[in-house]
């Protein structure tokens, strides 16, 4: 089954554009963005990482924020004392963001500071520390505080991202598992095959990965520790092993396995490598993923006629059938309160990515492209991202859940494609 999606504006907004893979293309914000202002941070000039671009980029790049340039600015407070409210008044800036970076032995620490310039207050005085490696680390702290003190979401700037690169190339490391920050930046190889690999899964505690590699001549599903690389190889059925999702207890993965000749649902306990089989059904089912209770799994089948989305309890083996608009509903992903299903739609024979209210079952097309496939939420709800097509070229893209934002992060190398947003770290 194919899924696909869209998006697009443009602003290059990834630090060390030389080493990302992935560069931001902004093609939609929202309609009256809040000016903010992000004062360069006093004794942050010539580090490795430039603190305020990153934070500025962020902010820009979620669409509620439209960040005051530097050369705009009538002063370059870094206390509260030079704080005078006239002057971001008449630049029209709703927020100001001042912070002092110091040094001590290689390790940083920023003080930074969000006023409210219309009601003249400061709203919060935080810090964040780390050391030069983690001065990304550092920024994207300040982007979090900032969104959520002002939208009262909280911020998903600190999360990480995964894909499957395609060099688009026969031979060795031809397709290749990314992982990299939510701004695509730091990416980095954790493993690279010359046959395709699909599926990438996070494990909720951000320490391990599952995907399918086609390294051992069929599809196989890998776990890979991330701070080891170790990877061990958890399935060798013949046939489909497929669409690995973690338990919220990590203990256990969803998967599809077609064993006895038939696409069906199993759960596979990773520590004991016990088996059990979810749904019996000669129609196709596939593309589990659990609720966030852990006692259901949602997935796509055939089962009535055309491929839609239901729900089967593992206590009891019920299913229930959640979309029903439209001939193609599939690769389901439930949003972080439970309460919004995200799906690949097709309307007018062309491939959507769609929201359904699942309290009222009312759908929105949220993307505008024809390829849209492949979407993965983000752990505060706010956007998402998936796998689309753009000049003839895959490309990932990404959409808030009310379609009012969008950007697109292209490689500078090959087709990408299989996004996977991470959780919230504990």
């Amino acid at each position: 089954m194919r899924f696909v999606w869209i998006v697009g504006l443009l602003i290059s907004v990834l630090a060390s554009p030389a080493m990302a893979r992935l560069t931001i293309e902004i093609t939609s914000g929202m309609d009256n963005p809040t000016p903010i202002a992000i004062v360069p941070f006093g004794g942050a000039q010539g580090l490795s990482e430039d603190i305020q671009d990153i934070v500025s980029a962020d902010l820009l790049r979620s669409g509620f924020f439209r960040p005051i340039p530097k050369t705009d600015m009538l002063a370059m407070p870094k206390t509260q004392a030079e704080v005078f409210y006239r002057d971001w008044r008449m630049l029209g800036a709703s927020y100001l963001v001042i912070g002092q970076m110091t040094n001590t032995a290689g390790r940083y620490q920023l003080q930074f500071e969000l006023y409210d310039v219309l009601s003249q207050r400061k709203v919060f005085q935080k810090q964040v520390a780390g050391n030069d490696s983690q001065l990304r680390d550092i920024a994207h702290a300040v982007s979090d505080a900032v969104y959520e003190a002002i939208t009262g979401i909280r911020g998903a700037f600190s999360t990480k991202i995964l894909y499957v690169e395609d060099l688009k190339r026969p031979g060795p490391g031809r397709y290749r598992l990314i992982y990299a920050d939510a701004d695509g930046a730091r990416d980095r190889v954790l493993f690279s095959s010359s046959e395709p690999l699909l599926s990438p899964a996070w494990s909720n505690d951000l320490s391990k990965v599952a995907y399918v590699s086609f390294e051992t001549s069929r599809p196989a599903i890998f776990i890979q520790e991330l701070a080891t690389g170790k990877r061990t190889q958890m399935t060798n059925f013949t046939g489909l092993n497929g669409a690995p999702a973690w338990s919220p207890d990590d203990r256990s993965l969803a998967l599809v396995l077609s064993k006895d000749g038939n696409p069906e649902l199993y759960t596979l306990e990773i520590a004991t490598r016990q088996l059990r089989r979810v749904t019996d059904h000669f129609a196709i089912d596939t593309e589990p993923n659990w609720t966030q209770d852990g006692r259901s799994l949602i997935f796509t089948s055939n089962r009535g006629g055309s491929p839609q989305i239901y729900q089967v309890s593992l206590a009891t083996g019920r299913v229930e059938r959640l979309t029903f608009e439209g001939d193609y509903n599939a690769r389901p992903r439930l949003s972080p309160d439970g309460k919004t299903l995200i799906m690949v739609h097709r309307r007018d024979g062309i491939f959507h990515i769609a929201s359904q209210d699942l309290k009222t079952g009312n759908m929105r097309i949220l993307t505008e492209t024809w390829l849209d496939e492949s979407p993965s939420i983000a752990p505060n709800g706010a956007m998402l991202l998936y796998a689309t097509q753009h000049q003839n070229k895959g490309v990932l893209a990404a959409v808030s859940m009310d379609a009012g934002v969008k950007f697109r992060l292209p490689s500078k190398q090959g087709d990408v494609r299989e996004p996977a947003w991470s959780p919230f770290a504990k």
